[in-house]
């Protein structure tokens, strides 16, 4: 089922979750692929919920999923120190890369949003 859900939607036996934030371009453009594609999963909106607890540890193995120029002034973290981008993405939601699409243990920055087709099952 699309929208808004509480809890990640099965698709062929996968779960997925998207990280969106409607008011993102790249984020839109991730959320509408996978509508066109008619797949099934969780539009996640993370600014309102924050990080799901189940995706923390999947979330803080992407490369660059802190959005820096979002930090506010004066606040500087190791970006190699999971526990510093652990603590941050939690407090402060809004400096995480987006859009995000969780499958099954798995993530990918949808930047381009075309990038997260490389997480869909084959059909």
């Amino acid at each position: 089922m699309f929208g808004h859900q509480s809890d990640v939607v099965p698709y062929f036996g996968t779960y997925m979750r998207l990280y969106h934030n409607p008011r993102c371009s790249k984020s839109r453009q991730a959320l509408n692929l996978l509508n066109e594609m008619n797949i099934q999963f969780q539009e996640y909106r993370y600014l309102d919920e924050g990080i799901h607890p189940d995706d923390l540890e999947i979330i803080l193995k992407l490369t660059d999923v802190i959005r820096t120029n979002d930090l506010e002034k004066g606040i500087e973290i190791d970006l190699s120190d999971y526990q510093q981008i652990s603590q941050v993405i939690t407090s402060n939601p809004r400096v995480l890369q987006r859009p995000i699409l969780i499958v099954d243990g798995k993530a990918v920055i949808g930047r381009p949003p075309e990038k997260i087709l490389t997480l869909l099952p084959s059909v």
